[in-house]
């Protein structure tokens, strides 16, 4: 018996014994399937039955064995609970809390929510071609759907970190000069971050932090969920918007800035209609910024896999896109053509 057996045992036995809790009139909890093999989050799905009722589909979410350790800099799921209902209340498309986790449940920290059909695969929605329909109205729902996060009350909000431009910048760059590799490209970028510096935001709102294709759920209708807030903080709300035009985030559409199914335009306009005011400027800058902030990200990783310290194949993967990452920055910063949105990297 595998020890993923014996978890998954221990697991649906704990939640079995808060089924009426799960679901009112819950009688048995079948079904139970790991989703995901997140490092720092696990997704598990399974259904609640209840006496002449069809089963109810949901998804337990929770921090792995070893989270704290890792120090992600994540939230943390009890203040991504606190989060998810004030997003829902403001009209944001997220997953409902159902159930927060007491630690008289015996299962960790983490939450339980009603399980939302739809595609989270980036490369499937920028070319499944049952989301044809979707593609079309999807950045301007994202515009909107950014809005009114960054318009949630900031006094309604539970304690997170700040961090305008200039704190992520200067830790990233820090990061950069830690793995010891000079890199000619980046020193460019964080030059011209500095030539380029855009102050503090005229105001700090709640940022998601990870507003990107793959981190959204769509079906034939549209944006579905905004997920996985593990990342949210408070800062320029334009961070969110340049985030999801990264080109890495495009899943080769590189023609189709917005997260490789829209343009700008949508973006912004529906950014507009929510309520929202958009600095092109800004949001120029943070594409830039992140951007950069990916290619550190993915050197960090290639340098944990050739220190030996996480000898796992994914690492030296992704570690090998922050040549990618130089790539778009040469493109954004001294682009060939008058668009630096439309190159294609070499295969």
């Amino acid at each position: 018996m595998s020890l993923g057996t014996v978890e998954a045992r221990t697991l649906q036995a704990r939640l079995q014994a808060m089924v009426t809790l799960l679901r009112p009139g819950g009688r048995q909890v079948i079904g139970l399937r790991r989703l995901s093999g997140g490092a720092s989050q696990e997704s598990w799905y399974f259904e609640v039955e209840a006496v002449d009722a069809p089963a109810r589909a949901m998804v337990l979410r929770r921090a792995s064995e070893g989270a704290a350790q890792r120090a992600s800099g994540g939230i943390g799921l009890h203040i991504e609970a606190r989060l998810l209902r004030l997003a829902a209340a403001a009209g944001v498309p997220v997953p409902a809390v159902s159930v927060e986790l007491q630690p008289a449940h015996d299962i960790g920290q983490g939450f339980v929510m009603p399980y939302v059909a739809g595609e989270t695969l980036g490369r499937k929605i920028v070319g499944e071609p049952s989301l044809n329909s979707a593609r079309a109205a999807l950045a301007q729902q994202c515009g909107q759907a950014l809005a009114r996060i960054h318009r949630i009350e900031r006094a309604a909000l539970p304690p997170l970190r700040e961090a305008p431009a200039s704190v992520e910048r200067a830790y990233y760059e820090a990061r950069h000069r830690s793995h010891g590799r000079p890199k000619p490209v980046f020193e460019l970028a964080f030059q011209w971050l500095k030539s380029n510096d855009i102050g503090p935001p005229p105001c700090m709102s709640l940022v998601h932090g990870d507003f990107r294709n793959g981190n959204l759920m769509v079906d034939a209708q549209g944006l579905r969920a905004v997920l996985d807030w593990e990342l949210a903080h408070l800062g320029d709300p334009m961070e969110d918007l340049g985030w999801i035009c990264v080109n890495s985030w495009r899943f080769g559409r590189h023609d189709l800035p917005v997260g490789g199914f829209g343009s700008r335009e949508a973006l912004f306009a529906g950014y507009a209609e929510a309520g929202g005011v958009v600095d092109a400027q800004r949001v120029r800058f943070w594409e830039v910024l992140g951007t950069l902030k990916w290619g550190v990200m993915c050197e960090g990783m290639a340098a944990a896999y050739l220190s030996g310290a996480e000898r796992h194949v994914e690492r030296a993967a992704i570690g090998r896109r922050a040549s990618e990452t130089e790539i778009d920055l040469l493109s954004l910063l001294a682009p060939r053509s008058h668009s630096p949105t439309t190159h294609a990297r070499p295969a």
